[in-house]
């Protein structure tokens, strides 16, 4: 990867499984003529709303916003867009072929039934049910089930945040299962274990090169450097740096970080951080971009540091996207999830 590099482009869940939560229903089923269905279509996170244009008007309001919760990568951006759809219009037909459907009235309403049919036995007379492969293979349906319209209002606010909760689980779920398609390199994480004094768990496709012994970076540039790269590094410091840890000395460490092992450079935007600290690390998100006089990208970083008293070190894991042009949540999941799987110390 270089500078030209960068100029080029100026959970799911087993059939007839069923689990309950307080707060909602959830009965999974696979129907029984699927290989007669189409594939579903579309993007994990576009939801399709099927729901009476009367209806909608009246829960819009209070469902939208807790579907469509938004995050900062590189600015705000939605965890899932909602798109409403008329199950008396023409179009319905090929909108709910879409892979995301989200369905709301009473079980009498034909889109609803369709949803409780596939349920069986497991359908609730009203609550929140999730179905697979109702009009297309592949293809998750979460039905509100109301007992009464007249009471819609009031069961979409008190069901609102859980539904958009389980869809976001199941998104990150898919997020996470994506990333791993290509195997875990377990050999690599023993490897880290035996030869460096830490752990991580990264996708077979990730490369990996060391530099002066302390210095491991991760990458996967695939398909192409000038579309997408995702790349994790890993140093330490020992003896550990005295407390208190801070997000400024740790911007200050990944700079020289940058400047020392990355292809090319990289500023912090500083008009835009969340630092956390927590009892196991202390996390600053932010934002990277190439200089003034160089070509214009950036992107979200993850910074992260460990510290690990029994090994008199202090680790610091720098993770960061380039995706220009794309939704970045998906691949935020991803890093984060390399991320959390970081461990001090040897094999034992």
């Amino acid at each position: 990867m270089n500078r030209r590099a960068l100029a080029r482009d100026g959970r799911t869940f087993s059939a007839k499984q069923r689990t309950f939560a307080p707060w909602v229903a959830l009965a999974i089923a696979s129907t029984t003529a699927c290989s007669e269905l189409p594939l579903a279509m579309g993007d994990e996170n576009s939801i399709v709303a099927t729901v009476s244009p009367e209806l909608w008007a009246e829960i819009e309001p209070l469902l939208v916003p807790a579907l469509e919760r938004t995050v900062f990568t590189v600015r705000d951006e939605k965890t899932f867009t909602v798109t409403h759809a008329d199950p008396t219009d023409e179009d319905w037909g090929k909108l709910r072929l879409l892979r995301q459907q989200l369905v709301v009235g009473t079980a009498g309403d034909p889109w609803v039934a369709d949803a409780l049919a596939e349920a069986g036995d497991g359908k609730p007379a009203s609550g929140v049910m999730q179905v697979q492969d109702v009009w297309a293979r592949r293809q998750s349906v979460t039905a509100l089930v109301l007992e009464d319209e007249a009471e819609a209002a009031e069961f979409v606010a008190a069901q609102a945040a859980g539904v958009a909760a389980l869809l976001d689980s199941q998104y990150r779920a898919w997020a996470v299962s994506k990333m791993f398609v290509t195997g875990r390199n377990e050999e690599l994480t023993q490897a880290l274990r035996e030869q460096a004094g830490f752990g991580l768990v990264v996708p077979t496709v990730y490369e990996h090169e060391v530099a002066l012994d302390s210095v491991h970076v991760f990458r996967n540039d695939n398909p192409d450097p000038s579309e997408l790269i995702r790349q994790v590094a890993v140093t330490w410091r020992s003896p550990m740096p005295p407390p208190p840890v801070d997000g400024e000395s740790l911007l200050e460490w990944r700079a020289q970080l940058v400047e020392a092992h990355y292809d090319f450079p990289q500023v912090a935007k500083l008009d835009r951080v969340s630092a956390v600290p927590t009892s196991e690390f202390y996390t600053v998100r932010a934002v990277w971009e190439n200089p003034p006089d160089a070509f214009p990208a950036a992107g979200p970083f993850i910074l992260r540091a460990h510290v690990c008293p029994s090994q008199n070190r202090m680790y610091l894991l720098d993770a960061w996207l380039y995706a220009p042009g794309k939704e970045k949540y998906e691949y935020m999941i991803q890093l984060e999830e390399i991320l959390n799987s970081f461990s001090c110390g040897g094999a034992e």
